[in-house]
């Protein structure tokens, strides 16, 4: 029987746990944290074939239960089950990639990586886009007939439903000839999926997706598709996913900066913008910010802008400054942009929780662990021959940071010296192990999830909605914990999609929470001390990215565009914004209250201090869980 040891939850970090990664044990309770972490041992061990001395097991007990360091929340939730058995390396990968230069691959990849549970990104530059051959200038007739008399009768599995995907594409762009399919194999609406977690759709978001794909080639019926067509492919493919697998489905895509398009792919305020669009933060590829147009802009103004990617400097130095760790074939990143990335590579996380660590060599011992595990992870086989050579090839990796407006200036001055001494011992430990060194070893992720487990301000950011604010979480409208947070008299209702309408899929719980007395706020920084400490982020621990969504307002807005003018090009890898208020969010994660509304709120509610459920408790949203970087 695992030993219970108390830990060092935040306010939400014991619902949190409870909704993300407790699993379900084989007399039908739910996992405690400790058992969690006995698990994660357990598959560390055995699956990722670490050895671990009686010392070294007792340090990661309590590295894990004093919130110290963090696996990613992939390794938590699949750690030590089957599922590493049975996939290996996609089970356990945060970030995947893919370039569109081909009508069929980069689809059907992102389609089953999305589905194991990675976010993807993809670029849909021209350059790629314009390699795809010509859609068949015929009419397609591709339709649904339940019987066993369909020419292709779709397995109720993952990789039934890809093939699906491929067999329109091959349609539309080689063969020319329409088909029949049947899903009456596919299980029912609500049933449970095993391994990764989920319920089933059934097959209707299925059909509905294939015939929404259909409909955007047959608007290019004898041309070309447009980087909007491959967009809306797999935006629409990221909403099949998020509706019958485990409801999630984290995207980036990244185009080219002139692409006016492109630019207007998400101005909701102009109206007529289809719902799964959604589905991804947009960013644009670009070296001189001088050169981009007024339409990019406009996305600022309207308060859902886009981001930016620097592919230049991303493949020419790690660290800001630092040239002797060159990255020269990354076409793009994951979808929170803090892990550059070539096509069809994949990366792992982790996460060291800075201001929770008391002295160096404890930070030290955090980093180098968690290194371990990752490493170790990223031998695993991978059903993908071209995943499996990239990653072995790269060994990437990302050591995260998290809390960093919480910790002190000498918590602060560990990270240079802590970097230099990591590259010192990926050298050693490879080559004790027959491991490729290491192409990235570190990065600054939002870390929304793991992150409000310790109670720590997410990755880079400050503060969010200042020192009291309603946290709104995401969980599944079948999840027994939703009557759980009822119960405790907290407000409950349904996702709003972004036209308004109900998703009756998921259900927005929302919790007034505060921070410490003394925690750097949004309100009391402008957006240039925010990008003041992503420059020294990135000059001083992470060689792959930093991610960060800085908070901007409107009347900052001319000098914003002046400072990125003169910086964005030497010190930034990527970027991204939000409009601090007014961005239109209806469901925003954050929002500000006074001190007044909280005590008010408080007073309604009874805090959840410990949790009982004896069902599958089917969700598993990830670090990306919302459909996005978690902290937007």
């Amino acid at each position: 029987m695992t030993e219970q040891r108390p830990v060092a939850f935040g306010d939400l970090g014991l619902i949190t746990y409870a909704r993300t990664y407790s699993r379900t044990n084989k007399d039908g309770s739910k996992e405690t944290f400790s058992d969690t972490v006995e698990r994660e041992l357990r598959g560390i061990t055995k699956q990722l074939k670490l050895p671990l001395t009686d010392k070294e097991t007792e340090f990661y007990r309590t590295m894990r239960h004093s919130m110290w360091g963090s696996v990613a929340g992939r390794f938590m939730w699949q750690l030590g089950t089957k599922t590493v058995d049975q996939l290996g390396l996609p089970s356990l990968q945060n970030c995947a990639f893919v370039v569109v230069d081909d009508p069929i691959r980069p689809f059907t990849w992102a389609m089953d990586m999305l589905m194991l549970g990675s976010g993807v990104g993809f670029s849909i530059k021209k350059e790629h886009v314009y390699k795809l051959p010509k859609v068949q200038r015929k009419k397609i007739k591709i339709e649904r007939v339940n019987d066993a008399g369909a020419d292709y009768i779709v397995p109720d599995s993952r990789e039934g439903w890809g093939k699906l995907l491929g067999k329109v594409l091959k349609a539309y762009f080689y063969s020319g000839k329409g088909f029949t399919y049947s899903t009456q194999l596919v299980r029912g609406a609500g049933e449970p999926i095993a391994g990764f977690g989920g319920t089933a759709s059934g097959a209707g978001i299925l059909v509905e997706g294939m015939e929404l794909i259909c409909g955007v080639l047959d608007a290019r019926r004898g041309q070309q598709i447009k980087p909007i067509d491959a967009l809306d492919i797999m935006n629409i493919i990221g909403m099949i996913v998020v509706a019958g697998n485990v409801r999630r489905s984290a995207q980036i895509a990244i185009g080219d900066y002139d692409d006016l398009e492109y630019l207007k792919a998400k101005r909701w305020d102009l109206g007529n913008i289809p719902n799964w669009r959604a589905m991804s933060n947009n960013s644009v590829d670009v070296v001189d910010i001088k050169a981009l147009p007024e339409e990019f802009w406009d996305t600022y103004k309207q308060g859902e802008p886009y981001g930016l990617i620097n592919l230049k400097l991303s493949r020419e130095v790690g660290r800001i400054g630092e040239t002797q760790y060159p990255d020269p074939d990354v076409q793009g990143y994951n979808p929170c942009a803090e892990q550059s990335l070539v096509n069809h590579e994949t990366c792992c996380l982790a996460e060291l929780y800075l201001p929770n660590i008391k002295d160096y060599q404890t930070f030290l011992k955090v980093m180098t662990m968690l290194y371990r595990v990752n490493k170790h992870s990223l031998a695993l086989k991978c059903h993908h021959k071209e995943t499996e050579d990239i990653v072995h090839k790269n060994m990437r990796m990302g050591i995260g940071i998290t809390g960093i407006m919480m910790a002190s200036s000498e918590q602060l001055s560990w990270l240079k010296p802590a970097y230099e001494y990591l590259r010192a011992y990926d050298k050693e430990y490879s080559k004790i192990h027959g491991f490729p060194e290491s192409i990235k070893l570190t990065t600054v992720k939002p870390s929304g999830t793991l992150s409000l487990l310790a109670g720590v301000t997410s990755g880079v950011h400050p503060a969010t909605a200042g020192q009291y604010f309603i946290r709104r979480i995401t969980i599944s409208s079948n999840s027994p914990l939703i009557e759980v947070i009822k119960s405790h008299g907290y407000h409950v209702e349904y996702k709003k999609n972004f036209d308004g309408t109900n998703d009756y899929s998921s259900m927005i719980a929302e919790f007034p929470c505060k921070y410490a007395d003394g925690v750097i706020s949004a309100d009391d920084m402008t957006v240039f001390e925010q990008l003041d400490m992503v420059q020294f982020m990135q000059k001083n621990w992470s060689d792959n990215s930093v991610s960060v969504t800085a908070y901007y307002k409107k009347e900052e807005l001319p000098e914003l565009r002046e400072y990125l003018e003169e910086n964005f090009n030497d010190n930034f890898k990527t970027l991204s914004f939000l409009l601090y208020s007014g961005h239109g969010f209806v469901q925003a994660p954050f929002e500000p209250i006074s001190k007044e509304q909280y005590e008010y709120l408080t007073d309604k509610v009874i805090p959840i201090e410990s949790i009982t459920i004896n069902e599958e408790d089917v969700e598993e949203l990830g670090a990306c869980g919302i459909g996005g970087c978690p902290i937007k």
